[in-house]
């Protein structure tokens, strides 16, 4: 997510820097989710954030900067979160489906709504230069369940016959198509079955531990 209006990268800040470029880029977010990228200026941030106009044009020069810092800061939570351990890897379904049920059971998921996917829909209405870097930012949650799909697959635990490329691609679609029709129901139950109904499609894949892989000459057991 390179941008040559892009301010100035945290490492190259000291500590209370970075401490304070954090917390504008947190309340930016913020306001841009509640009111959108236009209505989000330098004095409203200024107040919510509890810094000067001076540092905020420090730290993010133009609308543009951050709004590309806003993209990767969220992105790097995102995607953070999806490359733990919290979720086993997704070296199993079972990963999968531990990622559902913690969307599912947060409370508030169906209030707040998945906090980039908000954030793209918001700038996607502007006429800002970022769009290559949401782009991205979507590309890599999706090549994170791609790869994990094939994984799987190369170690005999999902058919040849799966297409991780669509796998991935259906299950972040039912996220996020979920997460916005909970959003608009008020009630998880939309989510909720977006996200069963995907993983029972690519469950369907799976290989038994006891059944040969398909196109394999013996049988491949799963430790």
């Amino acid at each position: 997510m390179k941008s040559t209006t892009a301010a100035p990268e945290p490492r190259q800040l000291t500590a209370k820097g970075q401490a304070t470029r954090a917390r504008i880029l947190e309340h930016a977010a913020a306001l841009i989710y509640a009111e959108g990228v236009h209505a989000t200026n330098n004095d409203k941030l200024r107040r919510a954030a509890g810094v000067s106009g001076s540092q905020i044009n420090h730290y993010f020069p133009t609308k543009e900067s951050l709004v590309l810092a806003v993209i990767e800061w969220q992105a790097e939570r995102v995607l953070g979160l999806h490359r733990s351990e919290q979720f086993d890897g997704f070296e199993s379904l079972e990963g999968f489906r531990k990622w559902a049920a913690f969307y599912i059971g947060y409370e508030r998921a169906y209030h707040e709504g998945c906090s980039l996917g908000s954030l793209a829909s918001e700038i996607i209405k502007t006429d800002l230069d970022v769009h290559d870097e949401l782009a991205d930012a979507f590309a890599q949650w999706r090549e994170i369940f791609r790869d994990a799909l094939l994984r799987q697959q190369r170690q005999d635990r999902l058919s040849n016959e799966a297409d991780p490329e669509k796998l991935a691609s259906l299950l972040l679609a039912a996220f996020q198509g979920g997460m916005l029709l909970a959003q608009v129901a008020r009630n998880i139950s939309p989510l909720r079955d977006a996200l069963e109904s995907a993983l029972d499609y690519i469950e369907t894949f799976a290989i038994p531990h006891d059944t040969p892989a398909v196109g394999t000459e013996s049988a491949a057991r799963v430790p």
